[in-house]
């Protein structure tokens, strides 16, 4: 046969040798027949020829020459398969199990699916317990590889496959996997830096340094990767755009750790230069008060409040670290600068720490002077409490140092007298400028009560108790986009319903006509009485019944 048949030709030809029992021609005829057709099938079926006659050295032969040409095949997983399940049967497990093991690793994971199975199957039956978890693992990583190739951007699936490879415990593995999904990470690419990344992104990128940076100290110990790592990624971050305070500190305290101080200083100070963050300044301020630098935490707190002038936190403690080393003028100096900024975050918080530092140092008269100072800015509820209480508590050491011979009972009263002062003030401005404000107005009324009561004997309670209001149970129509909802306002006292408000009479007339049943919609709230209110309240009603019966006489003579 000088021309080159299809393969049924061949096997038509073999088949006719065979019937005649000419083993030899039929080989020679399989050799030819590889030759012209060199796919996977046709030396399969050449070494099942040598093993149905019971050659089996012919046969792994066979397959042997099958692996060197044709092991870069597309169909190069049904070949090892057949090769791995031959010597299988010829009971040479090892050769099958390092079968399946060089072709895991030579076949791309694309097209191993079913080799995995088989593999698995394999160590299953013929394997020990550590054969079996590898070949699971294999399974799995095979998965992984599957799942990355697919979409190289899948952070959950890169995760996985790191802790797999870290639980199996082999360094060169591990090391290959982060390093893969890095360079996959767009955030730490060198081209195209930061483009089109969302922030789920940006921290899942983040998430891979820490670890592997982590990995590296701490599994590996390997120092000089560790810094590696975190300088690949403080390079590539674009800081200009967005950056991380984690990754800056942890830089640093890896640094600190390898008892490199300077390092981790020129890291934190680029931070700082680059990217300042909150987080930046408060750690490297703990890390230089904790070495005692004190002129460096001043300078620090100085760049901070350059950068942030708004910021009460770190207004305060800077204050509060000059406090501590016993700077009292210092101290007070950037209080003062600071309640003089034009905006503040959080000036409550500012204003408490200023008025608890006066209060620390026994600086009363101050402590007024900075309490009538914030009531020039707000006249907020809690201010007059916190004004009243220091009045009631914070003078009695005040009292000893300017006169000592004056008794307890003595200074007590005087206490009392000036948080009656404050409270009087508060309840005068809230009465005539704030009226509105009846609630605030109420919860003032119970704060002094509940301070004249814990005065004992030299309290009043009963002058407080005067001024206190009636609660009121109230109902009001809920207000929604299109107006009101009800039809009618109720207000019900001592058992009557008087009804004040008509929106629609034709409405109203035909509910009285024909029993028509009009439903409105309210809300209840709580209403407050006061004393001086009840006799203007009583007035008004007088004067609606006067013009009442004056109106009822008049239709009547009509």
């Amino acid at each position: 046969m000088k021309w080159a048949p299809d393969q049924q030709g061949w096997l038509s030809y073999i088949k006719f040798e065979l019937r005649y029992n000419e083993v030899e021609r039929a080989r020679s005829i399989f050799e030819r027949f590889v030759d012209c057709h060199p796919k996977v099938s046709a030396w399969i079926r050449f070494a099942k020829f040598e093993m149905k006659n019971g050659e089996i050295a012919r046969a792994r032969n066979c397959y042997e020459r099958a692996v060197d040409k044709l092991g870069d095949d597309e169909e190069a997983e049904e070949l090892f398969v057949a090769f791995a399940e031959f010597e299988e049967k010829c009971k040479e497990t090892e050769r099958a199990r390092c079968i399946y093991k060089y072709a895991l690793d030579h076949i791309p994971k694309g097209r191993a699916e079913e080799l995995y199975k088989k593999f698995v199957a394999f160590e299953k039956q013929y394997g020990d317990r550590e054969g079996i978890e590898d070949a699971i693992v294999g399974k799995r990583r095979f998965q992984y590889e599957d799942e990355v190739r697919k979409n190289p951007l899948n952070y959950d699936a890169w995760f996985d496959y790191i802790r797999l490879e870290e639980s199996c415990g082999d360094k060169q593995r591990i090391e290959d996997v982060y390093e893969r999904a890095i360079a996959n990470i767009p955030l730490l690419r060198r081209s195209g830096i930061g483009s089109g990344i969302s922030t789920c992104g940006k921290l899942n990128a983040l998430l891979f340094v820490i670890n592997y940076a982590l990995y590296e100290e701490l599994d590996a110990q390997d120092v000089d990767r560790t810094r590696d790592v975190y300088n690949l990624c403080l390079k590539t971050i674009p800081h200009n755009k967005f950056s991380f305070a984690k990754i800056w500190l942890m830089a640093a305290q890896f640094e600190i750790r390898q008892l490199n101080i300077d390092r981790a200083r020129r890291i934190l100070g680029s931070a700082i230069g680059m990217a300042p963050k909150d987080k930046i300044f408060k750690k490297y301020i703990e890390i230089e008060l904790q070495l005692g630098n004190i002129e460096r935490c001043r300078k620090l707190y100085e760049k901070y409040l350059e950068w942030s002038p708004e910021n009460c936190y770190a207004w305060s403690k800077f204050a509060e670290l000059e406090r501590s080393l016993a700077e009292t003028e210092r101290a007070r100096a950037l209080f003062e600068l600071a309640i003089d900024q034009p905006a503040l975050d959080m000036p409550e918080l500012l204003w408490k720490a200023y008025i608890d530092f006066e209060i620390s140092e026994a600086e009363y008269e101050r402590t007024r002077a900075l309490y009538e100072r914030l009531l020039d800015r707000t006249k907020h509820l809690k201010v007059w409490i916190s004004y009243a209480k220091f009045e009631a508590s914070a003078m009695d050491e005040g009292l000893q140092e300017s006169d000592l011979r004056e008794s307890d009972h003595e200074q007590k009263r005087k206490c009392l007298q000036r948080a009656r002062a404050v409270f009087e003030r508060a309840l005068s401005y809230f009465r005539t400028s704030a009226p509105e404000l009846k609630e605030e107005r109420a919860m003032l009324l119970e704060e002094w009560l509940n301070m004249e009561s814990s005065f004992g004997e030299v309290g009043d309670v009963d002058l407080v108790r005067a001024k206190l209001p009636k609660k009121l149970k109230k109902r009001r129509q809920i207000e929604t986009e299109d107006g009101p909802t009800g039809i009618c306002a109720i207000y019900i006292r001592t058992g009557i319903v008087y009804l004040l408000k008509l929106i629609e009479t034709k409405l109203l007339a035909a509910a009285t006509n024909s029993d028509i049943a009009i439903t409105c919609r309210y809300e209840e709230y709580i209403d407050y009485l006061f004393p001086e209110e009840t006799q203007t309240t009583n007035l008004k009603i007088l004067e609606a019944a006067y013009k009442w019966k004056k109106q009822k006489i008049a239709s009547d003579d009509d």
